[in-house]
């Protein structure tokens, strides 16, 4: 992979984000998860390019998310969509998500993506905050969360993108 610069993205994050999902992941070569995200959002922070993403309490992924200070965000052609699905509806607990959905990690900053991604995000972790009901001022908000199984918002700075 290649590493740019943020500036020279050209991108759509409404559709990238909020349409195609992409593939969160925390960990080391030796340790990590990954899972099919499609909450979350690019701009500037702290005055730093950043990203932020959800993971609900009952996932995985949060506890390597809460165990290392680096994650990635991978975004991957149209053509691997099943991938996309199949890690958000099989478990790392249980299933080698790789093996699965036929995607082959790749170290890059000491964290991990994957070789078939065409674009990603690596990003050092900046802050953590619960939402929860007190936080929500949209009362319409709370129909996402009938079991009350809340997200972990993680902000993290972007310290590298890269391109295949």
């Amino acid at each position: 992979m290649q590493k740019i610069d943020y500036s020279q993205l050209e991108l759509n994050p409404f559709t990238m984000i909020g349409n195609e999902a992409f593939l969160l992941t925390a960990g080391t070569m030796k340790d990590w998860n990954t899972m099919t995200a499609g909450w979350g959002g690019l701009g500037f922070i702290w005055g730093e390019p950043s990203v932020f993403v959800f993971v609900r309490e009952s996932r995985y992924t949060l506890s390597f998310m809460d165990k290392y200070d680096r994650f990635t965000l991978s975004f991957f052609p149209p053509e691997m969509k099943n991938a996309l699905d199949f890690c958000g509806s099989h478990s790392g607990r249980d299933t080698d998500k790789a093996k699965g959905a036929a995607i082959t990690p790749v170290e890059v900053d000491g964290t991990v993506t994957f070789e078939e991604a065409n674009l990603v995000f690596s990003c050092r972790k900046a802050s953590k905050t619960l939402i929860d009901e007190k936080q929500i001022i949209d009362s319409s908000v709370l129909k996402l969360y009938p079991q009350q199984d809340w997200h972990d918002m993680y902000i993290g700075y972007i310290d590298g993108v890269y391109i295949p």
